[in-house]
């Protein structure tokens, strides 16, 4: 709990009055988000404790707050991952100082694997629900106030919030598929068998990060919306090697759209700051 209180105080210092109700986690490659937002404060990692400096390409490595789409938002430039060493209650640091700060509303975003076979390079994923398979729970150990000790996660994915970004995507003609996102714990990317199992299982596409996340977020009754980039398909399922240069080079290029989506989602929500759950953020009409 200290380290979420000194993060949570070092993030409050910076902010100067701002109250983001929205938070949004960029994954691998997928940082060019924060150039839509305006009037931005950076925050780098290394001023805020307890927050570990991202040792993996396209994670930048800083908090920037801002405005997107008329809203004041908070965007999270850089995970630091499990596979890295760090335990999932270091993981899911940034969405508990999320949650202390206030926010009501969490989109997750992350670079994946594609499972289900008519995923190409570039296909992007509204994720329905999740497969934890990594072995790591950020719940596990004392319960923490403020924490729900056995949240549902029937709907830990919003069904409102899909909806809307369903009907977001229609209007901005951006194609998105929606599925499950398998979570496992890496750094290997995946062997053919085991794409497999995972289409076995019911996983559309499958990556190192998101799930803890999201259980983390559930647990303090955040909201959670999320998306899946895919950059390439899973192995066996193409003969191409698996690099993580392609994997970037594929996040740059198709997430303008992703980034073009989470704006006109973000310009329909009705902020009511203060309030958690069911009937925190709402919709304009639209």
């Amino acid at each position: 709990m200290s380290d979420v209180g000194a993060a949570r105080d070092a993030v409050l210092a910076r902010l100067a009055g701002r109250k983001p109700t929205i938070a949004i986690v960029l994954g691998s490659g997928l940082g060019g988000l924060t150039d839509l937002i305006g009037d931005p404060l950076r925050i780098p990692y290394s001023d805020i404790p307890g927050f570990h400096a991202p040792k993996v390409e396209g994670h930048k490595g800083e908090l920037v707050i801002g405005t997107l789409a008329d809203k004041t938002v908070l965007a999270q430039s850089g995970r630091f991952h499990m596979y890295e060493g760090y335990s999932a209650a270091e993981n899911v640091l940034p969405v508990r100082v999320f949650g202390s700060l206030g926010i009501e509303t969490l989109i997750v975003t992350n670079a994946a694997g594609g499972v289900r076979r008519s995923y190409t390079a570039g296909t992007l994923m509204l994720i329905s629900d999740h497969l934890n398979l990594s072995g790591m729970n950020p719940l596990v150990g004392p319960h923490r106030p403020g924490d729900e000790r056995f949240p549902d996660m029937t709907d830990a994915y919003d069904p409102t919030y899909r909806e809307v970004a369903r009907a977001q995507a229609l209007k901005l003609g951006i194609r998105l598929e929606e599925g499950v996102y398998a979570s496992l714990l890496g750094p290997s990317y995946e062997t053919p068998s085991e794409v497999r199992m995972l289409e076995r299982l019911g996983a559309d596409a499958v990556g190192m990060s998101t799930a803890v996340e999201v259980i983390a977020a559930r647990a303090q009754g955040i909201r959670c919306l999320g998306f899946s980039l895919v950059t390439n398909p899973g192995a066996g399922i193409s003969h191409v090697p698996l690099a993580h240069k392609d994997v970037m080079e594929t996040a740059a290029r198709a997430g303008k759209d992703l980034a073009r989506l989470i704006e006109g989602i973000v310009s329909v929500l009705r902020e009511t700051p203060g309030v958690r759950g069911s009937a925190g953020v709402g919709f304009l009409n639209s």
